[in-house]
């Protein structure tokens, strides 16, 4: 048996970057791993600039991620100044137009549990979400949450009979355990510690629910 960490992720809006520069600025359409990891590391007072508590943090915690209500996306639309342009990654000292995407109304239930190379415990994640150092928030500052982070703790066999324990129930899941039988997505999540703001490619299974609310 495994312990497992459940969280609920709620709020009007959500905010889960993809790869970009500042003039597009997408989101996917669930929690990307950089962004549990900064959730958590907020929760836990990591500074940005603390590399090695951070590689620490991933390299001690996995996610499963469903879907509890699928979200719509939102496009906002501002202008900003001093922003890399997409493709050319060069300041420039002119105005430019951004277009950022939101998810409204997205809910989450999140599965973490601990690797072999964990150097931190689940009761001390639970302590830092319920007393945050920094204020947590769904992908970007401007997303605060609805609901308290925390939602309980199950021991289970795998991160699917943990997800089952609390409703509700039927949506895709997306799991950090390889299932060679499911099928499988490709994302460009995965923090790079000694650089800043790159990420490398990593690949997760998909459990499509009873809804069918799968979206490559």
């Amino acid at each position: 048996m495994q312990e497992y960490l459940i969280l609920k992720l709620e709020g009007p809006l959500q905010a889960w970057g993809g790869h970009t520069f500042e003039d597009r600025r997408p989101s996917e359409i669930f929690p990307t791993r950089s962004g549990l990891l900064g959730l958590l590391a907020a929760c836990l007072g990591i500074d940005r600039t603390d590399g090695e508590r951070q590689q620490a943090l991933a390299s001690s915690v996995l996610f499963a991620v469903r879907v509890d209500n699928p979200p719509i996306k939102m496009i906002d639309y501002h202008t900003v100044k001093n922003a890399r342009k997409e493709h050319q990654g060069l300041k420039s000292n002119e105005t430019i137009q951004t277009w950022r995407e939101y998810l409204q109304d997205a809910k989450y239930t999140i599965a973490v549990w601990l690797t072999d190379a964990a150097t931190l415990s689940l009761a001390a994640l639970v302590d830092a979400i319920n007393k945050p150092v920094y204020t947590p928030s769904l992908g970007r500052r401007s997303c605060p949450m609805t609901r308290p982070l925390f939602a309980d703790k199950f021991s289970a066999t795998n991160e699917h009979e943990a997800l089952a324990l609390i409703g509700p129930e039927g949506g895709t899941v997306y799991s950090d355990s390889i299932d060679e039988s499911k099928p499988k997505l490709l994302i460009r999540d995965v923090p790079i510690s000694a650089r800043k703001r790159q990420f490398a490619t990593r690949q997760v299974s998909i459990h499509v629910g009873k809804g069918g609310d799968y979206v490559s």
